[in-house]
């Protein structure tokens, strides 16, 4: 299947709005054509800095704007990184994401320790995976050079009502930061947020940006919002499981070799829901207790699974060029 980057919204439309049992079926096919579709990335987010955030993203309780249970965390040291590094590594991790409660990076200290962190984590043969908010060129450079191997900035919905979500910075600055991950050759992790209070037309439109992107994006997550008290979205509506097929079916049909990562929301899908989200495209998920601040299984509770459904976890560093750049793998 050709990769393709000129989708347009009335195609996509369509493809969202198939019978559901057809989706996930076209969706099956196109992920058995072009990836190994029983093999699963397992990356662990860890927050290395919580808290006291000066955005006001209506659905996170890091904001300090916002009362939430919340604590705000200092940097964490090289040293406790490590040690969650070994834990996520031993239960069969391939990837370490380290999440950052900041706008944006400032060269100060604090970001030559993430450096430190870096070069430690990738000197362990995992992936290394930063979400530190908006960065320059010179500071994805840095990055790239102490082991970075990618970086996460969800462009969160639709350019639409990305204002109506956050007003503190804007939906451009997301472009920007995604073209100097990109421009640094780092791996581009971006995805998207279901259940903000967007419509389906929201929804066709942030995959159509994700899909006309010059390189899809490596890594797409979606997100299922899990409310929390104190935030403005905390008494939004529990995101069904319908929904968050509709997305990763369709993310899959239109970005057929980019890993479609089933992350924020997982905790609150039975088995059988995971085992429809794998059928329709998803490849990687996050292990480990929490994820950021929000509850997820745990890895006992995922290798029970993954041996439920013959799942196997994908090896580190497995494709290292941009997701056009593959060749088609044989199921």
């Amino acid at each position: 299947m050709d990769i393709r980057t000129n989708w347009t919204l009335s195609e996509i439309k369509n493809i969202y709005e198939r019978p559901l049992l057809d989706l996930i079926y076209d969706a099956a096919t196109v992920h058995r054509q072009n990836n190994a579709y029983a093999e699963v990335q397992v990356s662990s987010l860890i927050s290395i800095k919580t808290g006291g955030c000066k955005e006001d993203c209506a659905y996170c309780p890091q904001a300090a704007r916002y009362q939430t249970d919340i604590e705000v965390e200092p940097l964490m040291t090289v040293e406790k990184v490590r040690q969650r590094a070994e834990t996520a590594k031993a239960n069969g991790a391939s990837r370490l994401c380290m999440g950052a409660a900041w706008r944006e990076v400032r060269d100060n200290k604090d970001f030559d320790r993430v450096l430190e962190m870096v070069s430690e984590v990738n000197d362990m043969g995992l992936e290394v995976c930063c979400t530190l908010g908006m960065l320059t060129y010179e500071q994805a450079e840095k990055l790239k050079a102490a082991g970075c191997f990618a970086y996460n900035h969800n462009i969160d919905t639709s350019s639409d009502n990305y204002s109506n979500i956050i007003s503190t910075r804007q939906f451009e600055d997301r472009i920007q930061t995604l073209d100097n991950v990109r421009k640094a050759k780092l791996s581009v992790c971006c995805g998207g947020i279901v259940g903000l209070g967007e419509t389906d037309e929201d929804r066709i439109k942030m995959l159509h940006t994700l899909s006309t992107m010059e390189v899809h994006p490596d890594s797409v997550p979606i997100n299922a919002l899990v409310p929390v008290a104190g935030t403005p979205l905390q008494d939004n509506k529990k995101v069904q499981i319908d929904e968050m097929l509709r997305m990763i079916a369709t993310a899959r049909i239109i970005m057929p070799k980019s890993v479609v990562r089933l992350s924020a929301g997982r905790n609150e899908m039975s088995l059988a829901e995971q085992a429809l989200c794998f059928m329709a495209g998803a490849n990687s998920i996050f292990a480990g207790e929490k994820l950021l601040t929000t509850p997820n299984p745990d890895f006992d509770a995922d290798r029970q699974m993954f041996n439920l459904l013959g799942l196997t976890p994908r090896k580190p560093f497995k494709e290292s060029a941009p997701v056009n750049e593959l060749t088609e793998i044989a199921s």
